[in-house]
């Protein structure tokens, strides 16, 4: 019953098809003969002309000036990008493709419900399915004169079903052994290549294509062979690149090289062979064909090539150098050293015909690339993050060269996979021992990223030559500075880990310190952006701050408890240098100023670190142990902070009224007021009535000279202002 109801469903919808079939041929039959009745007027229509009227000169002019700079935005329109191509494809086909996805899987599902009812035996459902594979490529073929697409997409589900029923046969059903299914699989790829040739379809191949690459997984039983599996694999290439040479179809490389890539690097991490060698070299040597058959044809290099041209030689490096170094074999750079000598004469070729253009950068680049990644293992550094830097640095390279876009959106990609690959490495500090100073595969590994690194920062930065920086370039230099950082950070880290907690935490903020200084004091020659620079500044006192207060704190209990020496406290001291130095150029330099809460920070910080050294210099050179020191650090907040803020208090008064600078004077009287506040609230009921003698009698010292001084400046301020005034008016009068 079931049987008879879908053979009448299948009846209605080829009957209803083939009436609609009939008007629409109706239809484009009276369109033809309306053509050809009425030529002239169809001519007309098409090729009318605005003309101008008496009268309306203006008007015309308008439109005549309209029309040209119409025709001069359509002559100078950018090409559409690679990927609207396939979207247009898609759009345009999207029912059609989904229609004989459909129409598949509603055969399958037709078969299998046969299955069911035990309407068919096994050999008759492999019959079925390669029948009705050969009467969907027969339809296929039928309508490929009026529609080409269509077709080929309905030929390519037909091979589709052929390659399924195949996979099926064999194991499921075990009609036949495995030797007999990859010949039956080979058959149906070479007859679906033979017919896409034929038919001139670039669909119908790239269908073909992926049959052919699949059918080793669909006929696998699990037992590996590898050198019969690429045997296969590398007649399916060399067929490929007969196809792009006849007829120029790029995508078909692609799929090849993707698939390709995939089953030599899982042969390579699943079972490591000296003979994969072999096919790594044959599949360099047929891709890099590819590469270059525009090249010899035109002698030129499209985007695309470019691209081809680094991915198959950075990603055989990686396979070769990994089972070279699984193995054991010596000298792993030995690969590198060869393709930067293919890449060479190809260099030297255009060098001798003086062409420097993209074609020669490009080889330029590679072949650096290349020798570059050759010393770099030769160093034992780590694979993969180095040959990644590298070839991101040379992505980014040929597009300032050539100025096509997909080479940065490949570095965009890639750059940060080397940031993961990177971290992967630092990880390995934590199992490593015995490590040498700086020549260890690990720091030679970060050298290899953060100089590539720092090469991207600057190629960025020459390319864009735009006044403002974007958030996305703020946030690419944010990275790359700290990829550059903590390469140095966790080396010196490694090598002093022996050292007392106090020490490794006071180094590490040393060095902090250093490096964001070196990047202000460099700023221009980086070009750091503004924004930067504000942020490293408020950076830089943030890691003041955490050194001087915490960092000291645990210095100075370390050397009171004998566990370290006083000299790394002048080593922690050294912080002075960009501090002073920070201060004193470099901030007054940027744009740090502009707003009236910097100057809060700066007395801040100034108040902090000269309270906190004062503090740390009176601790060391009084107390002989920590237990003593307890009583000397209440002794120091009673008696000597308010005396120390009240002369910074001072200064910071006595810079604003001098510089004319009035949120230094606030600083100024907002510090003497907690000062104060301090004092008579807390500190004068804590002191003896010596110290509290000392105290008043200092602080009403300080505060008398300080007021002096202010009313001096403040009437010597007047008096200029005065006689300016004055000079001003003798010069108007004189004027008048």
């Amino acid at each position: 019953m079931e049987f008879t109801l879908i053979i009448i469903l299948i009846i209605v919808v080829l009957f209803i098809f083939n009436n609609l079939n009939s008007k629409i041929q109706r239809l484009e039959k009276k369109i033809s003969e309306l053509t050809q009745t009425f030529p002239e007027k169809s001519e007309q229509l098409t090729e009318k002309k605005i003309a101008p009227q008496n009268g309306n000169q203006e008007a015309a002019f308008k439109t005549s000036f309209e029309n040209t700079v119409h025709l001069q935005e359509t002559e100078i329109k950018p090409q559409k990008d690679w990927v609207t191509p396939i979207f247009d494809f898609f759009k345009q086909n999207a029912l059609t493709i989904i229609g004989i996805f459909t129409l598949v899987l509603g055969i399958g599902y037709f078969v299998k419900y046969a299955i069911d009812k035990n309407w068919i035996g096994e050999t008759a459902r492999v019959g079925i399915g390669l029948a009705i594979g050969v009467g969907i490529i027969v339809i296929g073929h039928f309508l490929r004169k009026n529609y080409t697409v269509f077709s080929s997409i309905i030929t390519g589900g037909g091979i589709a079903v052929l390659y399924f029923t195949t996979t099926i046969a064999f194991r499921e059903y075990h009609l036949f052994t495995q030797n007999t299914a990859f010949v039956i699989t080979c058959c149906i790829t070479l007859f679906s290549i033979v017919l896409s040739y034929y038919y001139k379809s670039e669909v119908l191949i790239i269908f073909s294509l992926f049959g052919g690459f699949l059918a080793p997984l669909m006929i696998s039983t699990g037992q590996s062979n590898y050198p019969f599996l690429f045997t296969y694999l590398t007649v399916l290439n060399i067929g490929m690149l007969i196809i792009v040479f006849l007829n120029n179809w790029k995508s078909v490389g692609w799929i090849a090289f993707f698939f390709t890539n995939i089953y030599l690097f899982y042969w390579t991490s699943e079972k490591t062979e000296i003979i994969s060698i072999c096919f790594y070299i044959i599949t360099y040597i047929i891709f890099y064909i590819f590469a270059l058959l525009d090249y010899y044809k035109k002698n030129i290099l499209s985007s695309w090539n470019i691209l081809m041209l680094i991915l198959i030689n950075f990603s055989s490096i990686i396979g070769l150098v990994y089972i070279f170094n699984k193995l054991q074999y010596e000298p792993v750079i030995i690969f590198p050293i060869i393709f930067s000598f293919v890449n060479g004469f190809l260099l030297f070729k255009e060098y001798r015909r003086k062409k420097f253009g993209i074609n020669y950068s490009v080889f330029a680049g590679i072949t650096i690339s290349l020798l570059t990644a050759a010393f770099a293992l030769q160093f034992k550094t780590h694979l993969i993050t180095s040959v990644w830097a590298i070839e991101a640095t040379l992505l980014l390279y040929i597009w300032k060269k050539s100025g096509h876009s997909i080479f940065k959106i490949c570095f965009y990609v890639l750059f940060p996979l080397v940031i993961i690959a990177q971290i992967f490495t630092w990880v390995k500090y934590l199992d490593s021992q015995n490590l040498e100073i700086i020549l260890n595969p690990i720091f030679l590994t970060s050298f290899v990223t953060a100089i590539t690194t720092f090469f991207n920062i600057f190629l960025l930065k020459n390319y864009s030559e735009k006044e403002t920086t974007s958030f996305f370039e703020n946030l690419f230099s944010v990275v790359s500075y700290t990829v550059i950082y903590f390469a140095l950070l966790l080396e010196i880290i490694y090598h002093i880990s022996e050292k007392p907690a106090a020490i490794i935490w006071n180094i590490s903020l040393l060095f902090s310190i250093y490096y964001l200084f070196i990047l202000l004091l460099f700023r221009k020659k980086l070009e750091i952006s503004k924004t930067l620079q504000t942020g490293f500044i408020y950076l830089f006192i943030l890691l003041l701050i955490n050194h001087v207060s915490f960092s000291g704190l645990s210095l100075v209990s370390g050397i009171l408890v004998k566990k370290i020496s006083i000299n790394y406290y002048f080593l922690h001291l050294s912080y002075l240098i960009p501090f002073v130095w920070t201060g004193w150029k470099i901030i007054s330099q940027t744009d740090f100023f502009k707003g009236k809460f910097s100057y809060w920070v700066i007395g801040f910080i100034l108040t902090f670190v000269i309270s906190f050294e004062l503090y740390h210099l009176y601790i060391l050179g009084n107390a002989k142990n920590l237990s003593q020191s307890y009583s000397l650090i209440k002794h120091f907040n009673i008696l000597y902070l308010p005396i120390i803020w009240a002369v910074l208090a001072s200064i910071f008064i006595y810079i604003g009224l001098k510089k004319d600078i009035p949120e230094f004077n606030k600083v100024g009287f907002v510090l003497l007021g907690i000062m104060i506040l301090k004092l008579y609230a807390h500190d004068v009921w804590q002191m003896d009535n010596v110290s509290r003698i000392i105290a008043f009698i200092i602080l009403g010292i300080i505060l008398l000279l300080s007021s002096f001084t202010f009313q001096r400046l403040k009437n010597i301020i007047t008096n200029l202002v005065e006689k300016k005034n004055e000079s001003v008016e003798d010069e108007n009068s004189q004027s008048q």
